[in-house]
């Protein structure tokens, strides 16, 4: 079973790079948290550095790295330069990288630029969480945290950027990726059910009938974003 390690960048007192109250930290965690859960439902293993806004030395980093077997590790974070002038993704390994980090760095860049953000390549650095992690170890930076467009592109694909970096993951483990797509899986009339009790009917709205759970807690979602009650059911075909 795949097992990788998620690095989320700066937190607590050091919020990495700040624009317009917009903190590198927050962004790091809430991205990689999320692409995290979406690898767990395809029965990856993903351990995490953090799992709130607290700090830690590079040195904890990798040394909480190394105290187990990852296929991977990868750091999040946002780049920065001056307001608005740098823009674009890009993904760091380290400068004797092997076929492993290299491909799996390749994969996740393409990932960020299909989404919308201009490539900036794949580039070798001798930073320290690169040369310390026992992994194949990288390091990506999504988009630029003092540009606006950047930064809209993060938000208003947010959704379309955490299932292709995920997905570039799981193709790099060879695990095939889960529909992008919130669909009608299996399509059929479905009876509404009512139940009778001391004369008393309850009806039940029903959605939508899925075969693949990660579809049918996106569209939970959905209806939860629209202020509708929503659960999920389980029946047997």
């Amino acid at each position: 079973m795949a097992r990788l390690c998620f690095d989320y960048g700066h937190g607590g007192i050091d919020p990495g790079a700040v624009y317009n109250g917009r903190c590198e930290s927050d962004d790091a965690l809430s991205l990689g948290t999320e692409i995290a859960n979406r690898l767990r439902t395809s029965g990856v293993i993903v351990d995490e550095t953090r799992t709130s806004d607290i700090i830690l030395s590079l040195a904890q980093r990798s040394e909480y790295e190394n105290r187990n077997s990852y296929d991977y590790f990868i750091s999040f974070h946002r780049n920065a330069f001056s307001p608005e002038v740098a823009f674009g993704a890009e993904t760091y390994i380290y400068t004797n990288p092997g076929q492993a980090a290299t491909e799996m760095a390749e994969k996740i860049q393409n990932s960020m630029v299909s989404v919308g953000f201009k490539n900036r390549g794949v580039k070798t650095a001798d930073f320290y969480v690169l040369r310390e992690t026992v992994a194949p170890a990288l390091l990506i930076e999504v988009g630029f945290i003092d540009n606006s467009n950047d930064n809209r592109i993060f938000d208003s694909k947010r959704n379309e950027l955490i299932l292709a970096i995920t997905n570039a993951i799981l193709s790099q483990l060879g695990i095939k990726a889960q529909s992008s797509e919130v669909t009608l899986e299996n399509p059929k009339t479905i009876q509404p059910i009512t139940i009778s009790k001391n004369d008393q009917k309850i009806y039940r709205v029903v959605s939508g009938s899925y075969t693949n759970r990660l579809n049918a807690e996106k569209q939970v979602q959905k209806l939860k974003a629209s202020g509708f009650e929503a659960v999920i059911m389980v029946y047997d075909n």
